[in-house]
Parts: structure tokens; sequence; C-alpha cells
């Protein structure tokens, strides 16, 4: 399977104290599981342990145009299961399965220029109206799921998220911030100097 993330460690230099200080960088760059995730023991397993693998507070960059909800789920699991602060940072976009994973961020941080977008769960289904019925059902289901994240982050009614789901929204930094899915804009400071 194709990686969509990659673990670096980047030297931040504090502002005020001048002090250097080594962070653990999370980069979700791409489609989230452009490959299968659901049937794939291999891969979450991988991204677990390479979570797990250090200590300390992390930072997450994403910019995802989104991709399965699943891994997304088990993805924003593990974030929330880490035992040290996660800092979400958006540079590009967190749209669709990526806005779920942000949603796992202790503090969530959207550059000037980045954008959310949300939506109703999609899928591909074939066959009788018995099939079709159970599809409708299932993507409800995961509609439900997903709001909880949505719902922790922001404390807006399950009416209201679902409504924004249903229109698929779109959010600049201020209105992702006017909304709850983000608690900041990123400042000048805040971008890393040494990403490849």
């Amino acid at each position: 399977m194709k990686k969509f993330w990659k673990w670096k460690n980047l030297t931040i230099l504090n502002q005020e104290t001048q002090e250097q200080t080594t962070e653990r960088t999370l980069f979700l760059n791409g489609t989230i599981a452009e490959e299968s995730w659901f049937d794939d023991d291999i891969t979450p397993q991988l991204f677990k342990e390479e979570l797990m693998s250090g200590s300390g507070n992390i930072t997450v960059w994403i910019n995802s145009p989104g991709g399965d909800c699943v891994a997304a789920a088990q993805i924003y699991n593990m974030l929330m299961d880490y035992p040290h602060d996660v800092t979400v940072k958006i540079d590009g976009i967190a749209a669709s399965a990526a806005s779920v994973i942000a949603m796992a961020g202790t503090k969530v941080l959207v550059s000037p220029v980045s954008m959310m977008m949300i939506h109703n769960p999609m899928t591909v289904a074939m066959g009788d109206t018995a099939e079709m019925q159970k599809a409708i059902e299932m993507l409800g289901s995961v509609k439900e799921s997903i709001i909880n994240a949505y719902e922790i982050k922001t404390g807006f009614s399950r009416a209201k998220l679902s409504h924004l789901m249903d229109a698929e929204t779109w959010m600049d930094a201020n209105k992702a911030v006017k909304l709850g899915f983000a608690d900041g804009i990123l400042g000048r400071t805040d971008i890393p100097e040494d990403v490849e």
C-alpha cells in the first residue's frame, strides 16, 4: 500500500525564548487510503506503531481531499487515544474524511488560505431494492458516526451538523473558526521551514 502519511522530526524555534525544541510531526497528504484500508490488517497497525513509537506532543499537518471514511475513523480514534497533545494544522485542504481526522486535534489551526469541507458520506451500491435499502441505512449510520466527531469539537446540535453536511459546506479559515471546526488561524511563525 502506498503510504499517505510521513513522520518527520522538526526543530521548532520558540520566538519568545529563542529556545529550540524537536517536535514529532505527521504529514497527511493526498487521498486517505487510496488503496483498501478496510480489509487490510497491516496498514492500520503500521500507522498505529509509528504513532506510538515516540512520545510527547505531536503536530499533524493535513492537506487532503478526503478518502476512506473507515481509515479516517481509525486514524481519528488513534489520535484521540494518543496520550499527549495533538495539534492539527491545515495548510491546504481538509475535506470530507480528512475533516474528520482534523477533529482529533487538541487544538486545530488553519492556514489563512486553507479550506475545510464537510458533506454526507457516499458509496457505490449495486443490487435489488433490498440491497439499495441496506446501502441507504449504512450511509445513515456512517453519517451519524461522523456527526459524533463534529459534535464533540464544535458543540453544535446534531441537527445543525446534519444540515451543514447535507449542504456540502465549504469553509475558509474564518468560517472554520467561527463555526468551531478550528480554534485559530496559523501565523507566519507556525509554518515549518525545513519541510521537503
